[in-house]
């Protein structure tokens, strides 16, 4: 087997190891990266790019029949499903190709095969390339894929997961989704602007728990208002196939019926069978690799970035834990923070969530206010009928200081870049206030949201004075 030297190998080119790769081999850092599978992991495979690709199509589609709201006739409005995924895949192929490009560019190797450490230092590769790799530092990113439940298996016929989903040509009937997360509240955007009826199964008591309660009352509202079931609260114990459908077994409840199942309850992590136990590198009970905040692996040399560690199992984040392994890989000692990462989450409306909601405010013991403003108030939403949601911040009554920062409706995902920068850098909300914002946009909702958590509203009638 060849063998070849390296300063820096990074293990799995999703969002996070090719950022790090890149990273490393523009210092000057001579770097490979290994890829079992297509380059750009999971982001750009089967997650947020085509995922995001179907949703474009939805959205063309759902603005097509407002026409008539805008004063423009058109005549029969249909979809050929095929071909939006056949789009789909035509984006996948050209951006694999420019990031190809993009890698080669910067000078480093790409190695295509399946990694396994024989030491600290040691990699041999398996696969279209096979070759022992010696490397004095590595940065691992093999990601997760999607979680398989024993008692319900996907078969990818009529049981799919996130991944066989995107392969799909034809729009069923009826969707069950299991998992009301915001993988599966995507999906159920997405087939639902297309016609499919579609029923959401979730066990806790809310959809999209983890975003708060005023997120998910919202999108609850807004789902319901589309025909989506969402029924919460509810323990999927099996899934039976009836004739050419299927019946999905709710514990305690009567059974649904339905043409296709999503399974999308969780992701899991990817690292086994890659001999970390020969290179030391100690995982959790869930297989996550315990890195440090310099993304550090108990194995001095080893770092561990994106979904592998268990942290944010979200792209950028994966991309800054890349940035900040590869400078640490490189001597540079830095840290990764996390009070300030924006999250979103593409349904129809969008959602997006950046720091604490008012709920974590509370529990962390600060004196928390919400500056809550309506896009029904907003000029720019009113004139191109977008007026559903809203932009909220949370505050610290005592200090200003913008705690967090959610927003439902058209744009949120643009949105919520503003919010971001100002909790990184630790402004308060007389910051946000103060500064001028062009009108009419959708962007002045932060500025009112700013002046309404100081009780100053101008575009909102005050709150009555007590006593």
């Amino acid at each position: 087997m060849e063998r070849q030297q390296y300063e820096i190998a990074v293990i799995g080119a999703g969002p996070g190891g090719y950022v790090a790769a890149i990273k490393a081999a523009q210092e000057g850092r001579k770097v490979c990266l290994i890829e079992r599978g297509f380059l750009g992991g999971s982001c750009l495979n089967v997650g947020c790019i085509p995922t995001k690709t179907l949703l474009a199509n939805a959205a063309i589609y759902h603005h097509i029949a407002r026409a008539e709201e805008f004063g423009i006739t058109t005549g029969p409005v249909s979809f050929d499903y095929a071909k939006m995924k056949a789009r789909k895949d035509g984006v996948l192929e050209k951006m694999r190709k420019s990031l190809e490009g993009l890698l080669l560019s910067n000078g480093l190797t790409i190695i295509r095969g399946d990694a396994e450490f024989l030491s600290p230092r040691e990699i041999k590769v398996k696969g279209e390339n096979s070759v022992l790799i010696v490397a004095d530092q590595t940065i691992i990113a093999t990601g997760s894929e999607p979680l398989n439940i024993p008692a319900f298996p996907c078969d990818h016929k009529r049981i799919f997961n996130s991944s066989s989903m995107l392969d799909q040509t034809v729009v069923p009937k009826t969707l069950a989704i299991i998992g009301g997360g915001y993988i599966g509240c995507e999906f159920a955007s997405l087939y639902a602007e297309l016609g499919c009826k579609v029923i959401i199964l979730e066990a806790l008591p809310t959809i999209l728990m983890a975003q708060g309660k005023t997120i998910a009352e919202t999108l609850t509202r807004a789902f319901q208002k589309k025909g989506i079931d969402v029924q919460t609260g509810v323990l999927v114990e099996g899934i039976d196939t009836v004739g050419e459908g299927l019946s999905i077994r709710l514990k305690d409840k009567s059974p649904v019926a339905c043409d296709a199942a999503l399974v999308s309850v969780g992701r899991k992590i990817v690292s086994s069978n890659m001999g970390l136990e020969k290179a030391g590198v100690l995982v959790d009970s869930k297989g996550a690799i315990l890195v440090n905040d310099k993304m550090e692996t108990n194995v001095s040399g080893i770092y561990a970035i994106g979904d592998v560690t268990g942290k944010f199992m979200l792209a950028h984040v994966a991309s800054h834990q890349g940035i900040i392994a590869a400078c640490n890989a490189m001597g540079q000692g830095v840290k990764m923070h996390y009070n300030a990462v924006p999250s979103v989450i593409f349904t129809m409306p969008e959602i997006a969530t950046v720091g604490m909601t008012f709920e974590q405010a509370q529990e962390a013991g600060y004196s928390a206010a919400i500056g809550k403003f309506p896009f029904q108030a907003l000029g720019k939403s009113v004139a191109t009928l977008e007026t559903e949601g809203f932009a909220q911040v949370i505050v610290d009554r005592k200090t200003g200081k913008i705690l967090g920062a959610q927003v439902v409706g058209h744009e949120a995902s643009t949105l919520i870049a503003e919010m971001g920068l100002a909790i990184a850098n630790e402004l308060t909300i007389e910051c946000v206030s103060d500064t001028i914002h062009a009108h009419p946009t959708v962007a002045e909702a932060w500025m009112e949201a700013a002046l309404l958590a100081n009780d100053t509203p101008l575009h909102l009638p005050p709150k009555p004075k007590k006593g």
